[in-house]
C-alpha cells in the first residue's frame, strides 16, 4: 500500500511557523521559572534568557532590537523580578549584540558561548542587584551557582534551538 505524498520539494514553510516559534519559546523559556522548585538561593537558570539569546546568536538578523523588550516583560511577569528589570537588562543585551553584529564580524561557536556567558553574568549580576543595591552589593556569591549553571546550560539551550529552527525553517 503505497501512500501518495505531495512532494516537499519547492515548498514554502509555514510563515505562521516562522514568525510564531521563536517568540513563543521564549516565553516558554521564561514560563519555565514559575516552576514550585523551593531552595534557599538562586539555583534555577534563566531558561527565557537562555533560549533568547541563543535565538540572537543562531539567528542574528531575525529580531529587531526592541524585540528585547516586550519578551523581557513577559519573563518579568513569570520570575517575579520588579517589573521591567528583564526588559531594561534584556534590550542592553540586544543593543550590545547588534553593535556586535554591526561591525560585520564573522564568529564561531566558543565566541558565542564567550557572549552568551557575559550576557548571562551581566543579566543575573544586574537583575540582583535592582531588587536591592545595598545589601546585595555584598553577597553577590550567591549567584555563582546560578551563574555557573547558566554558562553551562547554554550550549545545550542552543543546540535545542538550533533543531528548533531547522524544524521552523523546513518546508
Amino acid at each position: 500500500m503505497a501512500q501518495s505524498r505531495q512532494s516537499r520539494i519547492g515548498r514554502e514553510p509555514s510563515q505562521l511557523r516562522i514568525k510564531v516559534i521563536p517568540p513563543l519559546t521564549v516565553m516558554v523559556g521564561s514560563m519555565i521559572t514559575a516552576l514550585p522548585i523551593i531552595t534557599d538561593y538562586p539555583i534555577l537558570p534563566p531558561m527565557g534568557l537562555l533560549v533568547l539569546l541563543a535565538w540572537r546568536l543562531i539567528r542574528p538578523g531575525y529580531w529587531p532590537a526592541w524585540a528585547a523588550f516586550p519578551l523581557g516583560l513577559i519573563d518579568d511577569i513569570f520570575s517575579g523580578q520588579p517589573f521591567g528589570s528583564a526588559a531594561f537588562l534584556w534590550s542592553v543585551v540586544f543593543l550590545v549584540l547588534e553593535t556586535l553584529d554591526r561591525k560585520a564580524v564573522r564568529r564561531d561557536y566558543w565566541q558565542d558561548w564567550l557572549l552568551a556567558s557575559t550576557a548571562i553574568i551581566f543579566v543575573l549580576i544586574g537583575g540582583m542587584l535592582i531588587i536591592d543595591f545595598k545589601s546585595n552589593l555584598l553577597q553577590l556569591e550567591l549567584l555563582l551557582p546560578q551563574i555557573v549553571l547558566s554558562i553551562l546550560l547554554y550550549p545545550f539551550v542552543a543546540r535545542l534551538i538550533g533543531g528548533i529552527d531547522h524544524w521552523r525553517v523546513a518546508s
